[in-house]
């Protein structure tokens, strides 16, 4: 389908016509035809269909072995079998072959936490601290027209699937406006669905705030037209795409969710049997708000009112001490680990004591990048040196990343059982990487190679539920070409704005964007 070539200016019926002809490329990207009233013009692009594949004479990775020269089978949207290439295939003598020589296999890497739309803002959000400490004319944001809002999601999945992301929890209110097209991706997804009830708290907590801040006033209507619109999430979502998306419950901030929503995400996500999630312990503003205000430290507060737990995953936790690592790990309370947004803002968190005190560990990529490869990366590094160990350098291992990326965070999303792990039996979620580049041979371990060494254009396909995503460099459920050069335009159409409503200091330099 040929890209809009309308103006953005800002008429009213040139915003309509570029409205239409961004929803047509959208829903070319897989944007949902349905949602969109575009279904009668065929318009949807489609993942390849499902069907048999063997990968032959390949390599299998599990977090700890490898088994080389094997083959593994694919049947509809599960993993058949794996062993010796000429037993496979004679098993499966209709299935379709690729060729898996000089490659490996692994299981699809599951992102935790993202924020998609936050896309609109890379290479600013990333270098001025947390919260973002740039005093702006205008937010970038609140410039955004029409569809753009799911345009900046749909490039934020684009460059998820790129980088090996096969299940992404993506972290935001108002999910419904941009579910239809996250879910035509091909994606696993699990809409996160935040709240918050506090009336004068805005939250994320900043020096500023923290100094003009008063006691919490909290909303029995917010909180109840936040669960409804979780409700309604669930009821539209919950199990759609052959169960591909799930919809949990998140409270966004404990600096803006009163106890009593507090309770009434947990109940929901316990009467559903489903997981939830929260921002917690993310700057020194808000554990000193919490202090002042409630008399305790974000993780007993939580624990107080029964939010902390083994269905909890808490995004951050990177100001703690050992007494709120001792609560977190007693709960079992999962920690999503955004080590390269954390490195971004200065702080790491205590992730060797967590995982000391009992706190399984998983990744998410937070604002901006949802590249959770790089993310693993960034996660060994940080972890080794903050580790202070007698003979550094020997802990994590590269192994030990893979593993909080994959059965990690299906242990987050509750889906342990079907995720994380390429065994007989579970979900055909799985990435095809290509060892034959200049920096990955020769390779003594190949996750260790892939981890240290790689990059994400290593990657040459991407199967989720055993349908191609990816292939061979191709992603097959969106007009990628379009996506992007639409994502250009109006990133550089706000930017634009933004620096025409006031400079951009940027610390420690004296020129000013």
């Amino acid at each position: 389908m040929p890209r809009s070539t309308i103006p953005l200016l800002p008429s009213k019926s040139r915003r309509s016509s570029l409205d239409l002809s961004r929803r047509q490329l959208l829903a070319a990207a897989g944007a949902g035809a349905a949602a969109l009233r575009l279904e009668q013009r065929g318009v949807q692009a489609q993942a390849t269909s499902s069907r048999t594949v063997v990968f032959s004479h390949t390599s299998v990775v599990t977090v700890d072995a490898v088994q080389d020269d094997v083959a593994l089978a694919i049947d509809g949207d599960k993993i058949a079998a794996i062993g010796a290439t000429d037993a496979i295939v004679k098993t499966y003598p209709n299935a379709e072959i690729y060729d898996g020589r000089g490659k490996v296999l692994l299981p699809g890497l599951i992102n935790c936490h993202a924020h998609l739309a936050a896309t609109l803002e890379r290479g600013f959000n990333e270098d001025f601290g947390f919260p973002n400490s740039a005093r702006l004319a205008i937010r970038p944001a609140s410039l955004l027209q029409g569809e753009e809002g799911t345009l900046m999601v749909t490039i934020g999945a684009l460059e998820a699937i790129r980088t090996g992301t096969t299940t992404i929890v993506e972290n935001s209110g108002g999910i419904s406006r941009s579910a239809a097209a996250l879910a035509q991706t091909g994606l696993r997804c699990v809409f996160a669905e935040s709240v918050r009830d506090s009336e004068n708290v805005a939250g994320p907590m900043s020096p500023e705030g923290l100094a003009r801040s008063e006691t919490p006033r909290f909303s029995p209507r917010l909180r109840d037209e936040g669960m409804q619109r979780i409700n309604d999430l669930f009821t539209t979502w919950h199990g759609a795409k052959q169960g591909r998306i799930s919809v949990f419950p998140a409270a966004a901030l404990a600096e803006t969710a009163s106890p009593e929503l507090l309770q009434a995400i947990r109940t929901f996500a316990e009467k559903h049997d489903l997981g939830y999630t929260i921002h917690l312990s993310q700057s020194r503003a808000e554990v000193d708000f919490m202090v002042r205000h409630h008399g305790v430290r974000p993780p007993a507060f939580l624990a107080k009112h029964g939010f902390l737990g083994p269905r909890l995953f808490a995004a951050h936790c990177r100001y703690v001490d050992n007494a709120d690592i001792a609560l977190l790990g007693k709960s079992g309370t999962i920690i999503s680990h955004q080590a390269a947004m954390a490195a971004n803002r200065g702080v790491i968190p205590p992730i060797a004591a967590l995982r000391a005190a009992g706190c399984p560990i998983a990744n998410g990529t937070d604002n901006n990048t949802n590249d959770l490869f790089e993310v693993m990366r960034v996660a060994l590094l940080t972890e080794r040196i903050s580790r202070n160990d007698p003979n550094p350098g020997l802990r994590p291992q590269p192994e030990d990343m893979l593993e909080d990326a994959t059965l990690g965070g299906a242990r987050a999303v509750r889906q342990a059982k079907l995720l994380g792990s390429l065994e007989v039996g579970k979900k055909a979620d799985l990435i095809v990487v290509n060892t034959q580049r200049a920096h990955l041979v020769p390779a003594g371990r190949i996750v260790s190679a892939w981890i240290h060494n790689g990059q994400p254009s290593d990657i040459e396909s991407v199967i989720v539920d055993g349908q191609f995503i990816m292939r061979n460099r191709k992603v097959l459920t969106m007009d990628e070409d379009g996506i992007v050069a639409e994502a250009d335009k109006v990133g550089r159409r706000i930017w634009r704005q933004v620096q025409a409503a006031g400079p951009v200091a940027v610390p420690g330099r004296s020129r000013q964007q």
